[in-house]
C-alpha cells in the first residue's frame, strides 16, 4: 500500500487561499477606498480584521491555523504569524512537496463564507468588481505552477447575466469549476434547481465547470443569519474570553461536525428535482462533506423514491442514486471507520485536506495528524490499489482536466 501511494500524484480537492490585505485595494478603482475590502485595526478586539464598508468581519488570519500551536477557535493574531502556505504561491507549492500533496484545488476565505457583505452593497458595479478582483488574484496565485494550482470561479450570482459572463471569462483565464451555494433562498433568490439558474448551468456545461457545493457556503442573509451561524459564532466569542470553558468546547465540537448539514440536504435536491436530467454532462461536487453518510443516504433517498410513488410519477427518470453515480462526487478527509464501503463508490470520491483551515490535515502542535500523503496512506490501507488510485488522484484529475 505504501509503495502505491508513493508512486501516486496526490490531488487535494479542498484547500482555501487566505486573501492577502491588498487584494482588493491594489485592483480597485480609488472611488470605492471608502467601502473597499480592506484590512484594518479592530479597536474593539484589538485584531486587524477585515472591513467591506462600515462592516467588520473577520480577523486577516482567522482561517489560517494550519501549523498554529493552540486549539481553535484561537488563531494567528496576523497574518505574519500564520502559515505563509495560506497565502504566498511560493509557499504554498512548498508546502504542498512537504506534505506530499502534487495538486491542490483552491477555494476562497472572506468572499466565500461572507459573500452577503459582497451581494448587500447599494453599488451593483462595486459588488461585480470584487469578484472580478478576486477571481484575477486567483488566477495570479496558480499561475505559480497551472498544473498544481487549480482555481475555482467565485460567481456574483445576485446578478445571472454577470455570472454567465465571468463563467466565460474565468473558463479563459484557466479556472476549472465554479463555487456554488446550496441555500440561494436565504438570500431571497431561487434554489439552486430551480430553472432561473439554467443559464448559469448550461454556461457551465458548455465550458466544462464543474458546479462545487462547499461546506458552510450557503449564501446565507445578514439580515437573517442562519440558527446555526448564529450559536457558532456565540460559542466561538465564549471560547474567546475563557478557552478553559469545558461546556463550550464541547459545543464547539458538535457545531464542527453539523457544518456539513446543508450539503447533505443539497445531495437530495440535486437527485431529486430533474436537475441532472436537465444538464446530464454536468458534474456536482460536495465539497468538505465526507463519505460516509452517503451509502445510507442513497439508500434511503431510494427507499423513499420508491415507496412513496415518485417512481411511478417519474417514470422517465432514473432512480436517485443513479444520477448521483453519474454525474456527482463528494470529498472526504479524516473517516476511516466507513471507508471498507469506498470501493462501492470509487469513482465518485476524492480526497482532501480543507488546509489551512481548523478541520483540515494540517500538522502541528495542536494536531493529532501526520502530514497528508501518510495520513492518507493509513486511511486507505487494505483497500483495492485502482480504488486508492482513482481516489486520490484519477477522478479529480478528471474531473478538473488535470494534465500530469
Amino acid at each position: 500500500m505504501t509503495t502505491t501511494i508513493e508512486d501516486i500524484k496526490i490531488i487535494d480537492t479542498d484547500t482555501h487561499v487566505t486573501e492577502p490585505p491588498d487584494l482588493w485595494t491594489s485592483r480597485l478603482p480609488r472611488k470605492w477606498a471608502s467601502i473597499c475590502p480592506r484590512v484594518e485595526l479592530n479597536q474593539s478586539s484589538g485584531l486587524e480584521c477585515w472591513r467591506v464598508g462600515d462592516e467588520w468581519l473577520n480577523p486577516v488570519a482567522y482561517y489560517s491555523v494550519a501549523g498554529w500551536p493552540e486549539y481553535p477557535p484561537s488563531h494567528p493574531p496576523t497574518l505574519a504569524e500564520a502559515d505563509s502556505g495560506a497565502w504566498d504561491p511560493a509557499e504554498r507549492l512548498r508546502r504542498m512537496d512537504e506534505y506530499g500533496i502534487y495538486a491542490q484545488v483552491l477555494y476562497p476565505n472572506i468572499i466565500g463564507f461572507d459573500t452577503q457583505v459582497f451581494m448587500t452593497q447599494t453599488d451593483s458595479d462595486f459588488s461585480l468588481a470584487c469578484v472580478r478582483a478576486y477571481n484575477d488574484f486567483l488566477t495570479d496565485f496558480a499561475s505559480e505552477d497551472p498544473n498544481r494550482l487549480v482555481p475555482i470561479a467565485m460567481l456574483p450570482f445576485w446578478d445571472l447575466e454577470a455570472s454567465v459572463a465571468e463563467i466565460v471569462r474565468c473558463a479563459d483565464l484557466g479556472h476549472r469549476g465554479v463555487l456554488f451555494a446550496n441555500q440561494y433562498e436565504n438570500a431571497g433568490l431561487p434554489p439552486f434547481v430551480d430553472p432561473h439558474w439554467d443559464p448559469v448551468l448550461h454556461t457551465a456545461s458548455e465550458y466544462q465547470m464543474s458546479i462545487n457545493f462547499h461546506a458552510s457556503f450557503s449564501s446565507k442573509s445578514s439580515m437573517a443569519p442562519s440558527a446555526l451561524a448564529k450559536l457558532t459564532l456565540e460559542t466561538k466569542q465564549s471560547i474567546a474570553r475563557d478557552p478553559s470553558n469545558r461546556d463550550a468546547r464541547a459545543e464547539y465540537a458538535r457545531l464542527g461536525a453539523m457544518s456539513v448539514i446543508s450539503n447533505h440536504n443539497a445531495i437530495l435536491r440535486l437527485l431529486t428535482s430533474g436537475l441532472c436530467d436537465r444538464f446530464p454532462t454536468l458534474p456536482f461536487v460536495s465539497v468538505e462533506s465526507g463519505f460516509g453518510y452517503v451509502p445510507y443516504l442513497l439508500e434511503a433517498i431510494d427507499w423513499h423514491w420508491v415507496n412513496f410513488g415518485a417512481r411511478d410519477a417519474f417514470s422517465e427518470r432514473l432512480l436517485p442514486s443513479e444520477y448521483f453515480r453519474r454525474q456527482a462526487y463528494g470529498t472526504f478527509w479524516f473517516e476511516r471507520g466507513t471507508l471498507a464501503l469506498l470501493p462501492d463508490y470509487a469513482d465518485n470520491f476524492m480526497f482532501e485536506t480543507d488546509y489551512p483551515h481548523p478541520t483540515s490535515i494540517s500538522p502541528g502542535p495542536a494536531s493529532v495528524v501526520d502530514i497528508p500523503r501518510r495520513h492518507a496512506a493509513s486511511l486507505l490501507e487494505g483497500l483495492p490499489d485502482d480504488v486508492v488510485k482513482k481516489v486520490l488522484h484519477d477522478n479529480a484529475a478528471r474531473l478538473y482536466r488535470l494534465d500530469d
